[in-house]
């Protein structure tokens, strides 16, 4: 799977932050990454909220998307240069502060990036990859791996194995394995529409937290 950069602009409005986080949120799932989709969000809000902050209401910003490796880079992207994020420690009696040490507390490392007219505020979230465009290796995956590699010889598509096909053979192969299963559910008397929507809690399940490292406190 190939990562390409993905960008959004808006203006840091708190009434659009919720639009924000939906969209960072469609972009990991399309990566398969969705395991880091709600640490991102806690990012994108304290992002935005830092701009609205210290610069201000409607300021013309960028979020940005990107792979540091197998970490999955969050940024923002605003024309202040000067306004640079600090690392407070606030007091229980604080109404602001905890912005950065929310960032600190969730990512793996966050940093500024500053240009001749913006600055770029990232923060790093790790994950289980082991190379940038690879994809979460899980028990899950492994099974349907071997699963999907039995089917495709069995139709007779032997150059239909991962590595070996296109993702978009691989796509089909599994859409009709799917497809059959479904049909064996309905010619067991078996509620079809029942079996896929449990199939899904499990999917969603499984998938929060299956790419992300063990970090120890």
């Amino acid at each position: 799977m190939t990562r390409k950069p993905w960008e959004l602009s808006f203006l840091a409005e708190s009434a659009g932050v919720g639009a924000v986080r939906r969209a960072v949120r469609l972009c990991l799932r399309r990566w398969g990454l969705s395991c880091v989709a709600d640490v991102a969000e806690t990012c994108v809000s304290e992002l935005v909220a830092n701009v609205i902050g210290h610069v201000g209401e409607g300021t013309p910003t960028t979020l940005v998307v990107t792979m540091n490796g197998t970490h999955v880079r969050v940024a923002l992207r605003d024309p202040e240069t000067q306004a640079l994020p600090t690392l407070v420690h606030a007091g229980p009696d604080d109404e602001s502060g905890r912005g950065m040490a929310m960032l600190e507390a969730v990512s793996d490392r966050w940093g500024v990036l500053l240009g001749a007219e913006s600055k770029l505020v990232w923060c790093d979230l790790a994950t289980s990859l082991a190379t940038p465009d690879g994809h979460v290796e899980s028990r899950n995956i492994a099974r349907g791996e071997a699963c999907l590699t039995l089917y495709a010889d069995g139709a007779g598509a032997g150059s239909a194995r991962p590595g070996r096909a296109s993702a978009a053979v691989l796509e089909e192969a599994a859409i009709s394995l799917i497809t059959d299963l479904l049909h064996w559910l309905h010619v067991h008397g078996r509620d079809v529409d029942e079996a896929v929507d449990r199939a899904q809690d499990r999917f969603e399940s499984d998938s929060r937290g299956s790419c992300r490292p063990f970090r120890s406190s």
